[in-house]
């Protein structure tokens, strides 16, 4: 790392001194506004205003790319029994922010606020206003400086489009900042190396930067990412949505993978920093050397990137009512679920299906009156639908906060889907190959036996506890068919169930195979299970199997997760596999696993994301966390470090299997 990178990598990241410089806010607008009367559009726009103005310019030495928040703590704009009335009458999702879009940075970035202004509202026109003045205000402090290059750049941006590549950046930094500002979250950054790449591409066909002088402007860029994150929303720290795509092919099929794709991946390998979080679009024809230098990001421990497979995600979005332009133009929401840039307006998190309970409650309500699989099953299925049911009815009347910049860079809200995960899939499958096996099949084991053992968390039957725990068909080891198929079979059922429904936007129903931090939520809802899972123990995460199921290598497991059709389920969920970090150690490591990523790809896997880990290096830092302050590990669709999650995170990643090549 160059010493001008280093000076703004120990400033910002590893002695973070500009937390330090924040001053709280100290005005409770909610009250304020509240007793005013406003409207919800003019209090969003009157904090972003206020708060602005506020904003302290600060600019380092070697700085390159800058804005960065100086207060904090800018509170809400409702009080507390505004929001009480709120979702008294309608569905609030999470916080009631807009949340996990992809905006149109592209047209923006493009044409400079100035171009948009005739068309933009009074609160929007307000807001441009307020965050110009404040580059303004960036711009003097740069010339008292003596920073001539910040300053000529803000001289342009964002009042007008950007010309080259460091005005591109520095353009995305200001609206990303805004958008951070004015309560969205999860602000995702799209297929950064298409709507970037023009910019680079000039500058270095002009030779304004070589392709060394570029990868050290786009480090800077990198860093403003982790600048602010600490102030985001999210589940834990990390939790964020800073999810940029590259690569992914055009309408005309033709591989968008290109030189800033590459300098991106490289970037992430220099800086090792949990932001942006890195996602790769790739194909049947993608290049084994692209999955090789994915690979090495994986190597260095940052759990990215993720791969989504275009041959996949491209059709089953077509197949779901979306227009080939859009469904070529694909990127990730904030973990894994599949949006449009620019005319999405999917809640693509919106509910979760336990599937392990379905099958629970169904074996507890009709296992016993069942004469065969085949009608217990046809119960599951019952189950399923009722609990999609449930969902749909309570979620109606769907309210969010206005947005004014957020819709700046909007170009329409053509989709607004819901999504669905499918939280435990490996786990209701592996109970339902175990209750055809035994109970069904063989007859060696009663319903009433199998419902006492769970009730009693197995205590009273350790036979029987092994029989299913290590002995029973579980999705991803050996012998395992049986439970990969009933995979099929639930995930068919979640689909149809949700297939046909309108909701209360006149969009559609995705089902889904990611978990978010329903892994812990819902296990935690029930007790003992028939895979001989026991009461306290999580689900795998995602699309994985079940945290006790001894599995031989990961070839098998690629295998059992890849025998849906995975086009039904489409709402994004990633097969997650653990490789021991040791196996690095070994010279044809990398490509070895960029073999396997391309054997998922050729099997139609939709969504895979790998991460190397190290149990041991993780108890030490439990038990020092001083000591491993920048210890990466992914959760479910983030990276983070390992030290600022909460404990029981810590110990399910601790717990997931670990692969060797």
């Amino acid at each position: 790392m160059k010493p001008q990178l280093k000076s703004l990598y120990d400033y910002y990241v590893i002695d973070r001194t500009h937390r330090s410089l924040r001053t709280p806010c100290g005005i409770d607008f909610s009250a304020e506004f509240s007793a005013l009367g406003l409207d919800p559009a003019e209090r969003m726009c009157r904090r972003f205003e206020r708060v602005t103005a506020m904003e302290l310019p600060r600019i380092l030495p070697d700085e390159q790319i800058v804005l960065t928040r100086s207060v904090s703590e800018i509170g809400d704009i409702f009080t507390e029994e505004e929001w009480k009335k709120i979702r008294a009458e309608h569905y609030v999702h999470e916080s009631g922010y807009v949340s996990n879009l992809s905006p149109d940075y592209e047209g923006m970035i493009r044409d400079g606020f100035d171009a948009r202004y005739g068309d933009a509202d009074a609160h929007q026109r307000r807001m441009m206003d307020a965050i110009a003045a404040l580059c303004d205000r960036y711009r003097e402090e740069a010339e008292r400086m003596g920073r001539e290059d910040v300053a000529m750049v803000l001289s342009r941006v964002p009042r007008k489009g950007a010309r080259n590549f460091r005005e591109a950046l520095q353009f995305f930094r200001i609206l990303h900042f805004s958008l951070w500002l004015e309560g969205d979250y999860h602000n995702t950054v799209g297929r950064f190396d298409q709507y970037i790449y023009p910019y680079y591409k000039k500058d270095r066909d002009a030779g304004v930067y070589t392709k060394e002088e570029a990868f050290d402007l786009l480090c800077d860029f990198f860093l403003s990412f982790n600048k602010d994150s600490d102030m985001y929303f999210g589940q834990q720290q990390g939790d964020n949505g800073q999810s940029m795509v590259l690569g992914g092919t055009d309408i005309d099929g033709n591989d968008c993978y290109n030189e800033l794709s590459e300098l991106c991946l490289l970037a992430s390998g220099e800086l090792k920093l949990i932001d942006p979080k890195i996602n790769l679009r790739v194909n049947k024809n993608t290049p084994l050397e692209v999955y090789e230098a994915g690979s090495r990001l994986t190597k260095a421990g940052l759990g990215f990137p993720q791969y989504s497979n275009d041959d996949v995600v491209i059709e089953g979005l077509e197949k779901m009512g979306y227009a080939r332009e859009d469904a070529v133009n694909y990127v990730v929401a904030a973990c894994w679920e599949f949006i449009i840039p620019g005319v999405g307006d999917d809640i693509a998190n919106i509910g979760a299906l336990n599937l392990p309970l379905a099958v629970d409650k169904t074996l507890r309500a009709h296992g016993a009156a069942c004469a065969d699989f085949e009608s217990f099953f046809a119960e599951v299925k019952k189950e399923i639908r009722a609990e999609c049911d449930r969902i749909g009815e309570n979620i109606h009347d769907v309210y969010f906060v206005p947005s004014p910049f957020m819709d700046l860079l909007r170009k329409g809200r053509k989709y607004r889907n819901f999504g669905v995960h499918g939280c435990g899939v490996a786990s209701a499958a592996d109970a339902l190959a175990a209750i055809k096996k035994h109970v069904y099949d063989e007859k060696t084991l009663s319903v009433s036996q199998l419902i006492d053992a769970m009730d009693h968390n197995f205590e009273n039957d350790p036979v029987l506890l092994h029989k299913l725990r290590y002995e029973s068909p579980k999705m991803g080891c050996e012998g395992g068919e049986s439970a990969a198929d009933m995979s099929v079979r639930v995930l068919d059922a979640f689909s149809e169930a949700l297939s046909g429904r309108t909701n209360c936007l006149g969009g559609h129903w995705r089902a889904g195979t990611g978990t978010a931090m329903f892994y812990l939520w819902h296990a935690a809802e029930l007790g003992a299970t028939a895979d001989g899972r026991r009461n306290g123990e999580p689900f795998g995460t995602n699309f994985s199997p079940s945290l006790f199921a001894k599995t031989e290598g990961p070839v098998t497991v690629v295998e059992h997760f890849t025998a849906a059709d995975m086009e039904k389920t489409l709402n994004g969920g990633p097969l997650t596999l653990e490789f021991a970090s040791s196996m690095f150690s070994e010279e044809d490591s990398i490509r070895k696993l960029a073999m396997l990523i391309k054997y998922f790809i050729s099997r139609r896997g939709h969504q895979l994301q790998l991460n190397a880990v190290n149990p041991e290096r993780m108890r030490e830092a439990q038990r020092d966390p001083d000591a491993y302050r920048q210890l990466v590990v992914r959760i479910w669709g983030w990276s983070a470090y390992f030290v600022e999650l909460d404990k029981p995170f810590q110990d399910h990643v601790i717990a997931r299997q670990e692969y060797s090549l």
